[in-house]
């Protein structure tokens, strides 16, 4: 089974002559992959391996009409960090060239790789799911909840803070949380 080590997602149009500028230059073979999620929108892939040995699938896929998803899928060993780099930035740098814009790169590593949703318009109803969501009183407890692992970077944890601090759920938060969450965001 394939699994997503690193998903980048972008939007904008490409031409058939950039769309394959871009298969070329990961080396892919036209044709969608057959198992996996999303393998009903992937257009190209290739199979290749880690420098540890670990099986790979790298995936190009369309979703919607100008949306773009590049993914380096394992196989259920771990991919290794290094890879994961060296796809993160081959990913951003074929995006760039492409004149795409970035969405988000999963999972992030920098702050512009973090998919934050818009405001909602002044007079929208709240969503009753964040307005009556229990946040716990440790701030450590709360990463888990927001998509992020424990280890990730100070700058995507602060982006998923402040989003959260925006909705409804934050105005009932306990007062521990969001002071530790206030201390969280002032230091460096």
């Amino acid at each position: 089974m394939l699994w997503p080590a690193l998903r980048a997602l972008s939007h904008g149009d490409l031409s058939a002559e950039q769309l394959a500028t871009l298969r070329e230059s990961f080396g892919l073979v036209d044709g969608p992959r057959t198992e996996g999620p999303g393998a009903a929108q992937s257009l190209a892939h290739r199979t290749l391996t880690d420098d540890a040995g670990a099986p790979l699938v790298l995936d190009l896929a369309r979703t919607g009409e100008s949306g773009w998803v590049l993914t380096l899928f394992g196989t259920g060993q771990q991919v290794s960090p290094a890879t994961i780099e060296a796809h993160r930035a081959a990913f951003r740098d074929a995006i760039a060239r492409a004149g795409l814009s970035l969405v988000e790169i999963t999972p992030a590593a920098t702050a512009d790789e973090v998919l934050v949703a818009s405001a909602e318009p002044a007079g929208t109803p709240e969503s009753a799911i964040g307005a009556h969501w229990s946040l716990p009183d440790d701030l450590d407890l709360v990463w888990s909840h927001l998509g992020l692992r424990a280890d990730a970077p100070r700058e995507v944890k602060k982006v998923k803070l402040r989003e959260l601090m925006l909705t409804p759920a934050w105005r009932s938060a306990p007062s521990p949380l969001q002071g530790q969450a206030e201390e969280y965001l002032d230091a460096d």
